[in-house]
């Protein structure tokens, strides 16, 4: 990022091969790398936010259409698809287990099981208006991981896109694109588990989906946009096939420098080994607190996501009734250990990834126990 920033901070020491357009390329390569994507199938993005409205507003939507989305969202995936109500596509949420609540509820929400299927229920709610299922990989509150192959098969039976928010999960859960026929687009941010700064990520389409959408029309969308040798103004172009029609403009050259960077390290230690450590890790952690005789019921069902491959790199302890005073307490009295943990919707959520371990999952048990 130095680097790149001391010619940023003289243009004119900008090169137009190497920087300008070498830079962004090599960005796309290293995330279609990581995924199993193609190159030619990502967009660079500033955020998960924007990737997921930049199909919101590509879609070519009917009046009547519906997108359906799991209960209990991360606001990305929501305003996207509210904000196409006044284009008469109407939004619909579904319950991912019994009794689970959202919104001003969600603290009253019980957590899920490890029997829970969010996959059939998702599955049996969509009907013949709807055109997406747009779902979060991995959930931000209670961490539960969904199953892509078989929502993606799902959706290809019934004639839906799956639109995958993966944040959450992409650099610390392996993800293979190539082998999940049926989702048909991926967004992610840089900055949680690429462990790149914030305000650059990447967006992932299908072909098959792609062909369908709308371009969103910037000056890099077109076909030989940088060639200087013929006019600018020659507006008889066509639309870019692969995934820079959807990118906005001018690329966020140092924002992609650090997220390639972040990426090649992802991709050369590999993100099988570091999920891997994460659940060695993760199974430290619940040893620890199981010996503790302390929060049993809840141990016993983190036990049973992480058997049934519903966990992925977030561990999140519900509140058990205690509220959320306690819990913002737990984060602050974390926070003067040495401890950085959050608070969301009633889950005390523990992240951890590839530096970490069993040390540290030792300590975080010493602390649970000790601080709760």
């Amino acid at each position: 990022m130095a680097e790149v920033l001391a010619r940023e901070t003289r243009p004119w020491a900008m090169r137009w091969e190497e920087d300008f357009q070498g830079i962004p390329e090599r960005t796309r390569r290293a995330a279609a790398e990581l995924i199993g994507a193609r190159p030619e199938d990502i967009s660079l993005t500033p955020t998960t936010s924007t990737a997921l409205t930049t199909i919101a507003h590509a879609m070519p939507w009917r009046p009547g259409d519906e997108v359906v989305t799991p209960l209990g969202e991360f606001p990305s995936n929501v305003w996207p698809w509210r904000a196409l109500e006044g284009h008469g596509v109407a939004w619909r949420e579904v319950p991912l287990w019994d009794g689970q609540t959202a919104g001003q509820q969600a603290w009253r929400s019980p957590p899920p099981l490890p029997d829970v299927d969010p996959e059939g229920r998702l599955l049996s709610a969509v009907g013949p208006r709807t055109r997406i299922l747009a779902v979060s990989w991995v959930r931000f509150q209670d961490g539960l991981k969904l199953d892509l192959a078989r929502l993606g098969e799902g959706c290809r039976e019934r004639g839906i896109d799956l639109v995958v928010d993966g944040i959450q999960g992409i650099g610390t859960e392996p993800m293979d694109v190539s082998s999940l026929p049926g989702v048909g687009a991926v967004a992610c941010g840089g900055h949680k588990g690429l462990l790149a700064p914030q305000g650059q990520g990447f967006l992932w389409t299908s072909a098959d989906l792609r062909q369908r959408l709308l371009p969103v029309g910037s000056w890099l969308s077109v076909e030989s946009a940088t060639d200087f040798d013929r006019p600018s103004t020659d507006f008889d172009r066509g639309w870019l096939p692969d995934g820079r029609c959807f990118e906005l403009g001018v690329p966020n050259l140092l924002g992609c420098a650090a997220l390639e960077a972040s990426l090649r390290l992802l991709v050369d230690t590999g993100v099988e080994k570091i999920a891997a450590n994460i659940s060695g890790c993760q199974a430290e952690l619940l040893r620890g607190l199981e010996a503790s005789g302390r929060w049993p019921r809840e141990i016993e069902r983190l036990q049973g996501l992480r058997s049934r491959g519903r966990m992925a790199s977030i561990l999140s302890m519900h509140h058990q009734g205690q509220g959320s005073a306690h819990l913002a307490e737990r984060m602050e009295n974390g926070l003067e250990h040495g401890i950085h943990v959050s608070v969301r919707e009633g889950y005390l959520r523990i992240a951890l990834h590839g530096w970490h371990v069993p040390a540290d999952a030792a300590r975080l048990a010493r602390w649970l126990i000790e601080s709760w």
